[in-house]
């Protein structure tokens, strides 16, 4: 058994099962997310949110998967009847991608559900997070990394039913520079010539009124930060109005929202954001009607 204090973890994502009465716990699991030679995905389960069992491997590569390191954020959602994991992977000859994985079980082992990413090819890519629209369609949203195009953009694509694959051309939901508090240049996390600005960790709600809350996260004057964006149209491609601060920016990021088995809505980050010291922790939130509240 393990206290979440003891868990090295990036990009936490919980999946609450309230017909098993637990949680499970996914992130970037490897022990240097940074080098050449990933492992793969392990997870964690808890009935509490505070003791853990684990860890359970549930994605290690096939022998011919495309990619070798880099293996970030895997998400797990529920979907037709099974479990679909977006995750960021890349190799020395094949730009960073996204690329869904699925499993009939939560603790895996989870798959490739196709030979190729579902991110565009060329593109240097992470983080996707899947959305269903208010007809059930599936929508991938992504970042565009910085590394690439220097203001980096959140993008979304519809996907095939199966998930297969997208069957729409990406659509720019915003640039990081556009939101006001995201900065230029944050000391040795963000190099290269030009204006640079990060964006990654979307994770999408629908609020009472119809409206879309976006989580995401860059750099700001305090480091590692979460802002918001709101869409009042209910429509992924916006347009999207952003909160003139981060609501959270205590050096810690990549956040998503869940509930617990008693209903109450929790924010999970990492933080701090330096290897090998990055931990879960589970923050109460509450909605507001456009936004989000610490506390």
């Amino acid at each position: 058994m393990l206290s979440i204090n003891d868990i090295q973890i990036r990009d936490p994502f919980v999946l609450t099962v309230p017909e098993e009465g637990c949680y499970y716990l996914y992130g970037t699991t490897d022990k240097d997310p940074w080098g050449v030679h990933a492992q793969g995905f392990q997870a964690y389960k808890s009935s509490d949110l505070k003791i853990w069992e684990g860890p359970y491997p549930v994605f290690s590569p096939p022998a011919d998967f495309w990619a070798d390191r880099n293996f970030w954020a895997p998400e797990v959602h529920r979907y037709r009847g099974a479990y679909y994991m977006p995750a960021s992977f890349k190799s020395a000859e094949h730009r960073r991608a996204v690329h869904i994985l699925w499993s009939q079980s939560p603790l895996g082992p989870f798959l490739p559900l196709s030979r190729e990413p579902v991110t565009p090819a060329g593109w240097e890519c992470l983080d996707g997070t899947l959305y269903l629209d208010d007809t059930d369609s599936p929508w991938l949203i992504f970042s565009h990394e910085w590394t690439q195009i220097h203001d980096g953009a959140m993008c979304c694509m519809r996907l095939t039913e199966d998930l297969k694959s997208g069957c729409s051309l990406p659509a720019v939901m915003f640039r990081a520079s556009r939101s006001g508090w995201s900065m230029n240049d944050t000391g040795d996390v963000i190099q290269g010539g030009g204006e640079n600005y990060v964006t990654d960790g979307p994770y999408i709600m629908r609020q009472k009124d119809g409206g879309l809350l976006l989580l995401w996260s860059s750099y700001s004057v305090t480091g590692y930060s979460i802002g918001t964006a709101y869409s009042s149209s209910g429509k992924i491609t916006g347009p999207w109005r952003h909160a003139p601060k981060p609501f959270f920016a205590a050096d810690g990021g990549h956040g998503m929202v869940f509930y617990t088995l008693d209903g109450r809505m929790m924010l999970a980050v990492h933080q701090p954001n330096k290897t090998p010291f990055e931990r879960a922790r589970f923050i109460p939130v509450q909605v507001l009607e456009q936004d989000l509240k610490l506390g």
